[in-house]
């Protein structure tokens, strides 16, 4: 496993894109809840990060069952530093405005739309 501090970074860093972008299905769900729904930015991202949990929790559940998918010792140390950052992100996403919000979502996308594109 790599180091503690790469594996504590993984996890700010997902807590704080997650809290700005919502997180997995939020590249779904943000823009279909802004374009589709008429939501602004921020309720979209909010509102996707609550309807992750549910998402998360049965596909835990799911995996778990399977068994030995889940890095359980991962789980534990990103999931607090995610946590952590996400809770101080939120308080960023709300300090921005709508637009800032809505260009960092897309910034975000197009910089792993292409590196995945690329990378494949």
């Amino acid at each position: 496993m790599k180091s503690l501090l790469v594996v504590i970074l993984i996890g700010v860093a997902a807590g704080v894109v997650g809290a700005l972008c919502g997180v997995g299905g939020g590249i779904v769900m943000v823009p279909a809840f802004v374009t589709v729904l008429g939501f602004d930015q921020k309720s979209a991202v909010a509102t996707s990060m609550a309807v992750i949990v549910a998402i998360a929790a049965s596909a835990t559940l799911s995996n778990h069952r399977a068994g030995g998918l889940i890095a359980w010792k991962v789980v534990l140390m990103v999931g607090c530093a995610s946590a952590i950052a996400a809770w101080f992100g939120s308080d960023v996403m709300r300090s921005m405005s709508n637009h800032t919000l809505t260009r960092i979502f897309g910034i975000v996308l197009l910089v792993f739309g292409i590196r995945m594109l690329w990378k494949g």
